[in-house]
């Protein structure tokens, strides 16, 4: 089993859910999130006033998923949270050890 974490832009949320529920995988958490790689932020001018923003707001998106399915997933979120400008983000994958559903006490992949 793997864990995937994207961080992709706000606006491109609902194309990569859509995108990971016709391959699938029934469930995520998305979380609000702030940071910066490259990018390290940029001014913005708030009534009149010039400022940096160092801390781009983004969205986390993390999925559980069957080992199988990884170069699937992987491909599903490139493409669909791609915009092909600095800071779209990035995908980590993770092993995962162990999946419980809490309700039934179904593990592994059943949990998934």
């Amino acid at each position: 089993m793997k864990k995937i974490e994207a961080i992709i832009k706000h606006f491109k949320l609902d194309e990569v859910r859509d995108a990971l529920h016709k391959i699938g995988i029934q469930g995520m958490t998305v979380t609000e999130v702030k940071g910066f790689g490259r990018q390290k932020g940029h001014m913005e001018v708030y009534r009149g006033v010039e400022y940096e923003v160092k801390f781009l707001p983004k969205i986390k998106v993390e999925v559980a998923i069957a080992a199988e399915k990884l170069d699937e997933v992987l491909s599903a979120i490139q493409e669909h949270a791609k915009t092909g400008d600095i800071g779209d983000g990035k995908i980590f994958v993770y092993d995962l050890e162990e999946t419980i559903r809490i309700r039934t006490g179904e593990r592994g992949k059943e949990a998934l």
